[in-house]
Protein backbone atom coordinates (compact mmCIF):
# COMPACT_ATOMS: atom_id res chain seq x y z
CA UNK A 1 0.00 0.00 0.00
CA UNK A 2 1.18 3.20 -0.86
CA UNK A 3 1.75 5.40 2.06
CA UNK A 4 -0.40 8.26 0.84
CA UNK A 5 -3.53 6.44 1.14
CA UNK A 6 -2.88 6.01 4.85
CA UNK A 7 -5.46 7.72 7.17
CA UNK A 8 -4.70 10.36 9.62
CA UNK A 9 -8.33 10.45 11.21
CA UNK A 10 -9.47 10.13 14.62
CA UNK A 11 -11.65 7.28 16.01
CA UNK A 12 -13.28 7.75 19.50
CA UNK A 13 -10.60 4.60 20.20
CA UNK A 14 -7.84 7.02 19.39
CA UNK A 15 -9.06 10.23 21.19
CA UNK A 16 -9.43 7.69 24.30
CA UNK A 17 -5.97 6.67 24.10
CA UNK A 18 -4.88 9.98 23.55
CA UNK A 19 -6.09 10.73 26.86
CA UNK A 20 -4.94 7.92 28.76
CA UNK A 21 -1.05 8.97 26.73
CA UNK A 22 -1.74 12.23 27.99
CA UNK A 23 -2.33 11.28 31.88
CA UNK A 24 0.75 8.72 31.92
CA UNK A 25 2.48 12.05 30.27
CA UNK A 26 2.11 13.83 33.28
CA UNK A 27 2.48 10.98 35.71
CA UNK A 28 5.93 10.01 34.61
CA UNK A 29 6.87 13.98 33.91
CA UNK A 30 5.46 15.52 37.12
CA UNK A 31 3.68 18.38 37.58
CA UNK A 32 5.37 21.46 38.71
CA UNK A 33 3.42 24.79 38.37
CA UNK A 34 5.51 28.01 39.08
CA UNK A 35 8.97 26.58 38.54
CA UNK A 36 11.63 27.15 36.22
CA UNK A 37 10.75 29.26 33.07
CA UNK A 38 6.83 29.33 35.01
CA UNK A 39 8.18 31.49 37.41
CA UNK A 40 8.04 34.13 34.85
CA UNK A 41 4.83 32.93 33.25
CA UNK A 42 2.86 32.34 36.13
CA UNK A 43 3.70 35.84 37.60
CA UNK A 44 2.63 37.38 33.85
CA UNK A 45 -0.59 35.42 34.22
CA UNK A 46 -1.78 36.50 38.12
CA UNK A 47 -0.24 40.44 36.61
CA UNK A 48 -2.99 40.56 34.39
CA UNK A 49 -5.87 39.37 36.48
CA UNK A 50 -4.75 41.86 39.34
CA UNK A 51 -2.44 44.77 37.96
CA UNK A 52 -1.70 45.43 41.84
CA UNK A 53 0.44 42.90 42.39
CA UNK A 54 4.44 42.94 41.65
CA UNK A 55 4.35 46.69 41.90
CA UNK A 56 8.21 46.82 42.32
CA UNK A 57 9.26 44.29 39.91
CA UNK A 58 6.72 43.85 37.12
CA UNK A 59 9.46 44.74 34.70
CA UNK A 60 11.43 41.26 35.11
CA UNK A 61 8.28 39.44 33.25
CA UNK A 62 5.90 41.79 31.51
CA UNK A 63 8.72 43.27 28.93
CA UNK A 64 9.58 40.20 27.56
CA UNK A 65 6.21 38.63 27.65
CA UNK A 66 5.03 41.81 25.05
CA UNK A 67 5.13 39.32 22.33
CA UNK A 68 2.85 36.89 23.26
CA UNK A 69 -0.56 36.40 23.83
CA UNK A 70 0.20 33.72 26.20
CA UNK A 71 -0.31 35.62 29.54
CA UNK A 72 -3.43 37.06 28.34
CA UNK A 73 -5.46 34.65 27.02
CA UNK A 74 -4.88 32.03 30.20
CA UNK A 75 -6.13 35.36 32.00
CA UNK A 76 -8.99 35.68 29.90
CA UNK A 77 -10.02 31.97 30.66
CA UNK A 78 -9.90 31.98 34.34
CA UNK A 79 -12.33 35.13 34.33
CA UNK A 80 -14.69 33.43 31.93
CA UNK A 81 -14.84 30.20 33.34
CA UNK A 82 -14.51 31.70 37.20
CA UNK A 83 -12.72 28.99 38.35
CA UNK A 84 -9.05 29.18 40.67
CA UNK A 85 -6.07 29.66 38.37
CA UNK A 86 -4.26 26.82 39.48
CA UNK A 87 -7.32 24.60 38.07
CA UNK A 88 -7.18 26.88 34.48
CA UNK A 89 -3.46 26.29 34.21
CA UNK A 90 -3.28 22.69 34.82
CA UNK A 91 -6.45 22.63 32.22
CA UNK A 92 -4.38 24.48 29.59
CA UNK A 93 -1.34 22.63 30.09
CA UNK A 94 -3.62 18.63 29.59
CA UNK A 95 -5.16 20.21 26.80
CA UNK A 96 -1.46 21.32 25.36
CA UNK A 97 0.18 18.02 26.18
CA UNK A 98 -3.26 16.44 24.73
CA UNK A 99 -3.10 18.37 21.16
CA UNK A 100 0.72 17.60 21.03
CA UNK A 101 0.40 13.91 21.04
CA UNK A 102 -2.89 14.41 18.90
CA UNK A 103 -0.75 15.89 15.93
CA UNK A 104 2.45 13.27 16.51
CA UNK A 105 -0.36 10.63 15.61
CA UNK A 106 -1.85 12.19 12.82
CA UNK A 107 1.68 12.81 11.69
CA UNK A 108 2.72 9.35 12.31
CA UNK A 109 -0.56 7.78 10.51
CA UNK A 110 0.69 9.52 7.56
CA UNK A 111 3.93 7.78 7.15
CA UNK A 112 3.20 4.34 8.63
CA UNK A 113 0.19 1.87 7.76
CA UNK A 114 -0.33 -0.02 10.83
CA UNK A 115 -1.99 1.56 14.01
CA UNK A 116 0.51 -0.69 16.62
CA UNK A 117 3.33 1.38 14.84
CA UNK A 118 1.66 4.96 14.90
CA UNK A 119 1.24 4.37 18.72
CA UNK A 120 4.40 3.14 19.76
CA UNK A 121 5.70 6.71 18.55
CA UNK A 122 3.38 8.38 20.06
CA UNK A 123 3.92 6.35 23.32
CA UNK A 124 7.66 7.17 22.70
CA UNK A 125 7.29 10.71 22.74
CA UNK A 126 5.12 10.69 25.29
CA UNK A 127 7.30 8.72 27.91
CA UNK A 128 10.44 11.29 26.68
CA UNK A 129 8.67 14.55 27.66
CA UNK A 130 11.66 15.52 30.11
CA UNK A 131 14.46 14.48 27.84
CA UNK A 132 17.20 17.15 27.89
CA UNK A 133 17.18 18.16 24.36
CA UNK A 134 20.97 18.20 23.61
CA UNK A 135 22.59 21.64 24.99
CA UNK A 136 19.58 23.79 24.71
CA UNK A 137 18.23 23.55 28.47
CA UNK A 138 14.82 22.54 26.84
CA UNK A 139 12.55 19.71 27.38
CA UNK A 140 10.37 17.99 24.67
CA UNK A 141 7.80 19.57 27.04
CA UNK A 142 7.69 21.28 30.68
CA UNK A 143 6.57 19.89 34.01
CA UNK A 144 3.93 23.03 33.62
CA UNK A 145 2.38 24.99 31.23
CA UNK A 146 4.58 26.68 28.87
CA UNK A 147 3.90 28.74 25.59
CA UNK A 148 6.51 26.75 23.89
CA UNK A 149 4.59 23.73 24.28
CA UNK A 150 1.13 25.47 23.02
CA UNK A 151 3.21 26.57 20.13
CA UNK A 152 4.82 23.18 19.17
CA UNK A 153 1.17 21.80 19.40
CA UNK A 154 0.23 24.41 16.69
CA UNK A 155 3.41 23.86 14.51
CA UNK A 156 2.77 19.60 14.30
CA UNK A 157 -0.61 20.51 13.01
CA UNK A 158 0.90 22.97 10.38
CA UNK A 159 3.48 20.20 9.61
CA UNK A 160 0.46 17.82 9.11
CA UNK A 161 -1.20 20.02 6.98
CA UNK A 162 1.73 20.52 4.85
CA UNK A 163 1.98 16.72 4.47
CA UNK A 164 -1.45 17.04 3.54
CA UNK A 165 -0.70 19.31 1.10
CA UNK A 166 -3.57 22.05 2.81
CA UNK A 167 -1.48 24.81 2.49
CA UNK A 168 -3.52 27.58 3.87
CA UNK A 169 -4.02 25.70 7.07
CA UNK A 170 -0.60 25.30 7.70
CA UNK A 171 -0.60 29.25 7.04
CA UNK A 172 -3.14 29.64 9.46
CA UNK A 173 -1.89 27.41 12.52
CA UNK A 174 1.58 29.19 11.71
CA UNK A 175 0.34 32.46 12.27
CA UNK A 176 -1.63 31.65 15.32
CA UNK A 177 1.84 30.31 16.87
CA UNK A 178 3.28 32.96 16.24
CA UNK A 179 1.22 34.65 18.78
CA UNK A 180 2.21 32.47 21.38
CA UNK A 181 6.22 31.86 21.22
CA UNK A 182 7.40 34.12 18.16
CA UNK A 183 11.20 32.01 17.94
CA UNK A 184 9.48 28.79 17.98
CA UNK A 185 7.13 29.09 15.55
CA UNK A 186 10.00 30.41 13.46
CA UNK A 187 12.10 27.40 13.92
CA UNK A 188 8.30 25.98 12.50
CA UNK A 189 7.51 27.79 9.72
CA UNK A 190 11.43 27.36 8.62
CA UNK A 191 10.48 23.47 8.58
CA UNK A 192 7.41 23.99 7.20
CA UNK A 193 9.08 25.65 4.06
CA UNK A 194 11.32 22.46 3.95
CA UNK A 195 8.70 20.18 3.43
CA UNK A 196 6.44 22.57 1.03
CA UNK A 197 9.03 24.01 -1.49
CA UNK A 198 9.43 21.43 -3.79
CA UNK A 199 13.67 20.68 -4.16
CA UNK A 200 14.50 22.37 -7.33
CA UNK A 201 12.83 25.48 -5.87
CA UNK A 202 14.64 25.30 -2.65
CA UNK A 203 17.24 27.60 -1.91
CA UNK A 204 19.30 28.33 0.93
CA UNK A 205 18.48 32.22 0.02
CA UNK A 206 14.75 31.32 0.22
CA UNK A 207 14.99 29.56 3.89
CA UNK A 208 17.57 32.23 5.28
CA UNK A 209 14.65 34.89 4.32
CA UNK A 210 11.81 32.93 5.80
CA UNK A 211 14.05 32.03 9.04
CA UNK A 212 14.43 36.00 9.77
CA UNK A 213 10.90 35.75 10.22
CA UNK A 214 11.84 35.41 14.01
CA UNK A 215 13.30 38.92 14.37
CA UNK A 216 9.85 39.97 15.42
CA UNK A 217 8.70 44.01 15.50
CA UNK A 218 9.63 43.92 19.30
CA UNK A 219 11.84 47.17 20.30
CA UNK A 220 13.26 45.47 23.28
CA UNK A 221 15.29 42.81 20.94
CA UNK A 222 17.24 45.70 19.68
CA UNK A 223 18.38 47.42 22.47
CA UNK A 224 22.01 47.51 23.11
CA UNK A 225 24.77 45.32 25.10
CA UNK A 226 26.49 46.78 28.09
CA UNK A 227 28.95 44.70 30.52
CA UNK A 228 25.94 44.26 32.86
CA UNK A 229 24.17 42.18 29.91
CA UNK A 230 27.23 40.35 29.27
CA UNK A 231 27.25 39.21 33.01
CA UNK A 232 23.65 38.13 32.91
CA UNK A 233 24.06 36.33 29.47
CA UNK A 234 27.25 34.81 31.09
CA UNK A 235 25.41 32.51 33.49
CA UNK A 236 23.29 30.77 30.57
CA UNK A 237 26.02 28.43 29.14
CA UNK A 238 23.53 27.29 26.47
CA UNK A 239 24.21 30.49 24.94
CA UNK A 240 27.39 29.70 24.43
CA UNK A 241 28.10 26.96 21.41
CA UNK A 242 31.96 26.88 22.98
CA UNK A 243 31.04 25.94 26.05
CA UNK A 244 28.58 22.50 25.00
CA UNK A 245 30.39 19.00 26.63
CA UNK A 246 30.90 16.62 23.80
CA UNK A 247 27.70 14.42 24.10
CA UNK A 248 25.83 17.99 24.06
CA UNK A 249 27.28 18.28 20.00
CA UNK A 250 26.52 14.43 19.50
CA UNK A 251 23.11 15.19 20.69
CA UNK A 252 22.73 18.07 18.12
CA UNK A 253 25.07 16.06 14.91
CA UNK A 254 23.74 12.65 15.48
CA UNK A 255 19.66 12.95 15.13
CA UNK A 256 20.44 14.32 11.45
CA UNK A 257 22.18 10.89 10.28
CA UNK A 258 19.70 9.08 11.88
CA UNK A 259 17.17 10.99 10.12
CA UNK A 260 19.01 10.34 6.97
CA UNK A 261 18.98 6.16 7.49
CA UNK A 262 15.36 6.72 8.16
CA UNK A 263 14.65 8.41 5.02
CA UNK A 264 17.25 5.20 3.67
CA UNK A 265 14.97 2.76 4.87
CA UNK A 266 11.30 4.66 3.71
CA UNK A 267 12.98 4.86 0.07
CA UNK A 268 13.27 0.92 -0.04
CA UNK A 269 10.06 0.27 1.30
CA UNK A 270 8.33 2.86 -0.79
CA UNK A 271 6.99 4.91 1.94
CA UNK A 272 7.21 8.35 0.12
CA UNK A 273 5.63 10.68 3.07
CA UNK A 274 8.19 9.29 5.61
CA UNK A 275 10.97 9.71 2.71
CA UNK A 276 10.19 13.18 2.37
CA UNK A 277 9.25 14.34 5.78
CA UNK A 278 12.71 12.07 7.16
CA UNK A 279 14.53 13.84 4.74
CA UNK A 280 13.37 17.58 5.23
CA UNK A 281 13.51 17.60 9.01
CA UNK A 282 17.77 16.34 8.42
CA UNK A 283 18.00 18.99 5.89
CA UNK A 284 16.34 21.42 8.08
CA UNK A 285 18.61 20.52 10.87
CA UNK A 286 21.46 21.34 8.52
CA UNK A 287 20.44 24.44 7.41
CA UNK A 288 19.36 25.57 11.53
CA UNK A 289 22.85 24.35 12.56
CA UNK A 290 24.74 26.40 10.16
CA UNK A 291 22.66 29.54 11.10
CA UNK A 292 23.41 29.07 14.40
CA UNK A 293 26.69 28.74 14.18
CA UNK A 294 26.68 32.03 11.96
CA UNK A 295 24.68 33.56 14.99
CA UNK A 296 26.24 32.13 18.47
CA UNK A 297 29.92 32.49 17.33
CA UNK A 298 30.72 35.86 15.97
CA UNK A 299 31.45 38.67 18.74
CA UNK A 300 29.41 40.74 16.54
CA UNK A 301 25.92 38.89 16.27
CA UNK A 302 26.59 38.58 20.25
CA UNK A 303 22.94 40.32 21.05
CA UNK A 304 21.10 37.56 19.09
CA UNK A 305 22.47 34.84 21.14
CA UNK A 306 19.31 35.31 23.26
CA UNK A 307 17.49 33.98 20.33
CA UNK A 308 18.79 30.61 20.93
CA UNK A 309 19.09 29.20 17.18
CA UNK A 310 20.20 25.69 18.34
CA UNK A 311 16.93 25.52 20.00
CA UNK A 312 15.67 24.65 16.31
CA UNK A 313 16.66 20.57 17.40
CA UNK A 314 13.31 20.71 19.70
CA UNK A 315 11.40 20.10 17.05
CA UNK A 316 14.38 17.61 15.35
CA UNK A 317 14.41 15.68 18.56
CA UNK A 318 10.33 15.38 18.41
CA UNK A 319 10.44 14.18 14.94
CA UNK A 320 13.56 12.03 16.05
CA UNK A 321 11.60 9.84 18.43
CA UNK A 322 8.04 9.78 17.18
CA UNK A 323 9.75 8.15 14.05
CA UNK A 324 12.34 5.97 15.97
CA UNK A 325 9.36 4.91 18.17
CA UNK A 326 7.26 4.43 15.19
CA UNK A 327 9.84 1.88 13.16
CA UNK A 328 9.94 0.17 16.78
CA UNK A 329 6.93 -0.69 16.60
CA UNK A 330 6.40 -1.76 13.06
CA UNK A 331 9.43 -4.18 13.25
CA UNK A 332 10.28 -5.17 16.97
CA UNK A 333 7.30 -4.82 19.09
CA UNK A 334 4.04 -5.17 16.41
CA UNK A 335 1.19 -6.64 18.41
CA UNK A 336 3.24 -8.89 21.01
CA UNK A 337 2.07 -6.83 24.31
CA UNK A 338 5.39 -8.67 26.14
CA UNK A 339 7.54 -6.57 24.14
CA UNK A 340 5.53 -3.01 24.32
CA UNK A 341 6.03 -3.80 28.46
CA UNK A 342 9.65 -4.37 28.46
CA UNK A 343 10.56 -1.42 26.48
CA UNK A 344 7.68 1.22 27.74
CA UNK A 345 7.76 0.11 31.34
CA UNK A 346 12.08 0.23 32.08
CA UNK A 347 11.80 3.81 29.95
CA UNK A 348 8.94 5.12 31.43
CA UNK A 349 10.67 4.15 35.44
CA UNK A 350 13.94 5.78 34.33
CA UNK A 351 12.07 8.86 32.87
CA UNK A 352 10.22 8.87 36.43
CA UNK A 353 12.88 8.36 39.09
CA UNK A 354 14.70 11.19 36.85
CA UNK A 355 12.33 13.58 37.74
CA UNK A 356 11.93 12.82 41.29
CA UNK A 357 15.76 13.49 41.31
CA UNK A 358 15.26 17.26 39.76
CA UNK A 359 12.57 18.02 42.11
CA UNK A 360 13.53 15.71 45.06
CA UNK A 361 12.53 17.83 47.76
CA UNK A 362 8.37 18.24 45.89
CA UNK A 363 5.28 16.31 45.34
CA UNK A 364 5.88 14.36 41.98
CA UNK A 365 2.54 16.14 41.28
CA UNK A 366 2.06 19.34 42.67
CA UNK A 367 -2.21 19.55 42.06
CA UNK A 368 -4.34 22.06 42.95
CA UNK A 369 -5.26 21.93 46.60
CA UNK A 370 -2.91 19.58 48.08
CA UNK A 371 -0.73 21.11 50.62
CA UNK A 372 2.88 20.87 50.37
CA UNK A 373 5.25 19.75 52.84
CA UNK A 374 8.19 21.63 51.29
CA UNK A 375 9.08 23.95 53.71
CA UNK A 376 9.91 26.84 51.00
CA UNK A 377 6.20 26.08 49.51
CA UNK A 378 4.64 26.63 53.08
CA UNK A 379 6.47 29.78 53.41
CA UNK A 380 5.49 31.54 50.03
CA UNK A 381 2.05 29.73 50.77
CA UNK A 382 1.98 31.66 53.97
CA UNK A 383 3.30 34.88 52.28
CA UNK A 384 0.52 35.10 49.59
CA UNK A 385 -1.87 34.43 52.49
CA UNK A 386 -0.50 37.10 55.28
CA UNK A 387 1.16 39.81 53.87
CA UNK A 388 0.35 42.95 52.07
CA UNK A 389 -0.14 43.20 47.81
CA UNK A 390 2.48 45.69 48.17
CA UNK A 391 5.18 43.79 50.01
CA UNK A 392 8.73 43.20 48.92
CA UNK A 393 11.17 40.67 49.64
CA UNK A 394 14.64 39.63 49.72
CA UNK A 395 15.64 36.19 49.24
CA UNK A 396 19.13 36.00 48.46
CA UNK A 397 20.26 36.16 44.86
CA UNK A 398 20.74 31.83 44.38
CA UNK A 399 17.69 31.33 46.51
CA UNK A 400 16.36 29.48 43.58
CA UNK A 401 19.04 26.75 44.28
CA UNK A 402 19.07 26.49 47.98
CA UNK A 403 18.24 23.49 49.35
CA UNK A 404 15.02 22.04 49.04
CA UNK A 405 13.45 24.87 47.05
CA UNK A 406 13.65 22.88 43.65
CA UNK A 407 13.92 26.25 41.73
CA UNK A 408 9.89 27.74 42.65
CA UNK A 409 9.67 31.17 41.76
CA UNK A 410 8.98 32.96 44.43
CA UNK A 411 6.89 35.40 42.36
CA UNK A 412 5.05 32.97 40.62
CA UNK A 413 3.73 31.17 43.55
CA UNK A 414 3.82 33.87 46.91
CA UNK A 415 2.44 36.49 44.42
CA UNK A 416 4.91 39.23 45.79
CA UNK A 417 7.34 41.67 44.61
CA UNK A 418 11.07 40.52 45.21
CA UNK A 419 14.55 41.73 44.53
CA UNK A 420 16.60 39.94 41.00
CA UNK A 421 17.74 36.60 41.43
CA UNK A 422 20.99 35.61 39.67
CA UNK A 423 19.35 32.41 38.39
CA UNK A 424 16.38 32.71 36.60
CA UNK A 425 16.00 36.55 36.17
CA UNK A 426 18.96 36.98 34.74
CA UNK A 427 17.82 34.66 31.63
CA UNK A 428 15.24 37.71 31.67
CA UNK A 429 17.84 40.34 31.24
CA UNK A 430 19.26 38.90 28.57
CA UNK A 431 16.30 38.76 26.37
CA UNK A 432 15.43 42.77 27.70
CA UNK A 433 18.93 44.16 28.15
CA UNK A 434 17.33 47.45 29.61
CA UNK A 435 16.96 45.54 32.73
CA UNK A 436 20.80 44.64 32.89
CA UNK A 437 21.81 47.89 35.32
CA UNK A 438 19.06 47.35 37.48
CA UNK A 439 19.68 43.14 37.67
CA UNK A 440 23.32 43.84 38.39
CA UNK A 441 22.44 46.83 40.95
CA UNK A 442 20.45 43.87 42.71
CA UNK A 443 22.25 41.41 42.68
CA UNK A 444 25.49 42.92 43.66
CA UNK A 445 23.41 44.33 46.84
CA UNK A 446 22.42 41.29 48.42
CA UNK A 447 26.57 40.32 49.31
CA UNK A 448 26.65 40.65 52.74
CA UNK A 449 28.88 43.56 53.52
CA UNK A 450 30.92 41.41 55.24
CA UNK A 451 31.37 38.42 52.78
CA UNK A 452 33.11 35.70 54.62
CA UNK A 453 31.76 32.72 52.16
CA UNK A 454 34.92 33.60 49.67
CA UNK A 455 37.04 32.34 52.97
CA UNK A 456 34.77 29.57 54.58
CA UNK A 457 33.48 28.54 51.47
CA UNK A 458 29.61 28.79 52.61
CA UNK A 459 26.35 30.23 50.99
CA UNK A 460 27.29 34.07 51.42
CA UNK A 461 23.43 34.57 52.02
CA UNK A 462 24.04 33.12 55.49
CA UNK A 463 26.33 35.59 56.65
CA UNK A 464 23.80 38.57 55.74
CA UNK A 465 23.10 40.82 58.84
CA UNK A 466 20.39 42.97 60.09
CA UNK A 467 22.56 45.65 58.85
CA UNK A 468 23.08 44.62 55.49
CA UNK A 469 18.92 44.04 55.55
CA UNK A 470 18.31 47.62 56.68
CA UNK A 471 20.51 48.65 53.93
CA UNK A 472 18.76 46.98 51.24
CA UNK A 473 15.22 48.87 52.56
CA UNK A 474 17.08 51.71 52.38
CA UNK A 475 18.43 51.64 48.93
CA UNK A 476 15.55 49.36 47.66
CA UNK A 477 12.74 49.39 49.52
CA UNK A 478 12.43 46.03 50.51
CA UNK A 479 10.60 45.42 53.46
CA UNK A 480 10.23 41.44 54.05
CA UNK A 481 13.18 38.93 54.11
CA UNK A 482 12.97 35.09 53.93
CA UNK A 483 15.60 33.41 55.94
CA UNK A 484 16.86 29.74 56.47
CA UNK A 485 16.84 29.56 60.05
CA UNK A 486 20.48 29.45 61.93
CA UNK A 487 22.32 29.31 65.03
CA UNK A 488 22.63 33.13 65.20
CA UNK A 489 19.79 35.12 65.43
CA UNK A 490 18.96 38.27 63.97
CA UNK A 491 17.06 40.89 65.59
CA UNK A 492 13.76 40.88 63.57
CA UNK A 493 10.50 40.76 63.97
CA UNK A 494 9.12 36.96 62.17
CA UNK A 495 5.22 36.22 62.22
CA UNK A 496 5.91 32.96 60.65
CA UNK A 497 8.27 30.01 61.03
CA UNK A 498 9.26 26.28 59.81
CA UNK A 499 11.55 24.16 60.25
CA UNK A 500 13.68 25.65 57.83
CA UNK A 501 12.72 29.08 56.91
CA UNK A 502 11.12 32.35 58.41
CA UNK A 503 9.57 35.06 57.13
CA UNK A 504 10.59 38.37 58.83
CA UNK A 505 9.62 42.04 58.57
CA UNK A 506 12.68 44.37 58.14
CA UNK A 507 12.44 47.00 60.76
Amino acid sequence: MSSSSFSPSFSRFSVLLLVLLTALGVVVAGYHPGTEDDGVYLAAIYHNLNPALFCADADFFALQLQATVFDKLVAASVRMLHLPVEVVVLGWHLLTIFGILAACYRIASRCFEHEYARWCGVALVTVFFTLPVAGTALYIVDQSLHPRAICTALVLFAVDCVLGRRYLGAAVLEAVAFLFHPIMAAFGLSLCLFLAVPWPRLSAQSATGMFAAFAIPMEWIFDPTSPAWREAANTCTYYFLTRWAWYEWLGAIAPIFILLWFATLARRREQPVLERLSTRVAVYGVFQVGVALLVMLPMIFERLRPLQPMRYLHLLYIFLILLAGCFIGENFLREHHWRWAALFVPVALVMFFAQRATYPASPHLELPGIRSSNPWLASFEWVRKNTPENAYFVLGRDYLHRPGEDNHGFRALALRSALADSVKDSAVVTQVPRLAARWRAEVAAQTPTENVAQTTGVNDWQQITAADLRRLKAQFGVDWVILERRSTKLALDCPYKNAELEVCRIN
